[in-house]
């Protein structure tokens, strides 16, 4: 009976069933969303810069901005993390595909997180996007970029000189110890910062200072120093080829409203439209042939 049902339902609804399991649309994120459509329900209902909601497909391209010519295209649900895991699915792809491996990537901050600057940096792709941070303060206090890390006796040391070390596990305590997410976390000596001529500007309302440490933080500082280079400076400038394409995407193309329904829909509209615009690129960098004279 189940079965039955199943192969009367409409296409949609059976794509999306098959793709509960892919990280691009079902698997995506463990939050339930809010509604889901009865026509289409692989969509994320979602909204852009506090407008109208409404359901859609983000359209993720990979782009060589030396020329504007789109390499890969990939559809996605409408949310953070599905976005950023289809930036690796074309990367690997590219690399098997074409054998392309590029030097750099060039993204915006939500690309700035811990595992994926981690990912990147692990196959020597060179991190060009802002770091997603929120360790920054509004109190005045000392933020956490304020302590500087020292690597070789796994500590870090405050504006003062004091260092903070690695929080031990009290097990009697189920609460203290390290942090999940793999955050390691440092803490200074309590009778340190209670004679600190500094405690009003480091942990006013604490006894003792207290950091994490991200899992990634190496590669976190591998984009904070490449974000201080010219060559960044390039490549945000860079970044307009590829929202240019986004732009032309929707006032030129038409591409506003999809025809088609499903992530199989969905992704054969991505292809079309990315394959329209290299054409005209590629019209526009290529020489045209030239006829030859008549005798």
């Amino acid at each position: 009976m189940i079965a039955r049902r199943l192969a009367d339902a409409p296409r949609a609804v059976r794509e999306c069933l098959d793709t509960l399991d892919e990280a691009a649309f079902g698997a995506a994120s463990e939050v339930t969303p809010k509604f889901t459509s009865h026509s289409d329900p692989a969509s994320q209902w979602t909204a852009a810069r506090k407008g109208p909601a409404f359901f859609s497909y983000s359209d993720n391209y990979l782009i060589d901005t030396d020329s504007g010519v789109i390499i890969d295209v990939e559809a996605t649900r409408s949310i953070r993390q599905a976005e950023v895991g289809s930036t690796k699915t074309m990367l690997d792809r590219a690399k098997t595909r074409f054998d392309l491996h590029p030097e750099r990537l060039i993204a915006d901050t939500a690309y700035g997180t811990g595992p994926m600057l981690g990912w990147l940096v692990e196959r020597k792709i060179a991190p060009h996007t802002p770091v997603f941070d929120k360790s920054g303060r509004s109190d005045g206090t000392w933020s956490r970029a304020d302590f500087e890390w020292d690597a070789e006796h796994d500590q870090n040391v405050c504006p003062e000189g004091q260092t903070l070390k690695p929080f031990r596990r009290n097990y009697s305590d189920p609460n203290r110890g390290p942090t999940s997410g793999g955050r390691a976390k440092y803490r200074a000596l309590k009778l340190t910062c209670q004679a600190c001529p500094s405690k009003q500007k480091c942990c006013p309302n604490a006894d003792a200072r207290t950091i994490t440490r991200e899992e990634h933080e190496d590669a976190r500082q591998v984009a904070r120093d490449i974000a201080k280079t010219k060559q960044y400076d390039i490549s945000m400038k860079l970044r307009k080829k590829v929202e240019m394409l986004f732009a032309h995407l929707k006032r030129i193309l038409g591409l506003g409203r999809l025809r088609l329904r499903g992530p199989c829909g969905a992704n054969d509209e991505f292809l079309l439209a990315a394959t329209a615009q290299n054409l005209r690129k590629l019209a526009k960098i290529l020489p045209a042939p030239q006829r030859p004279r008549n005798a």
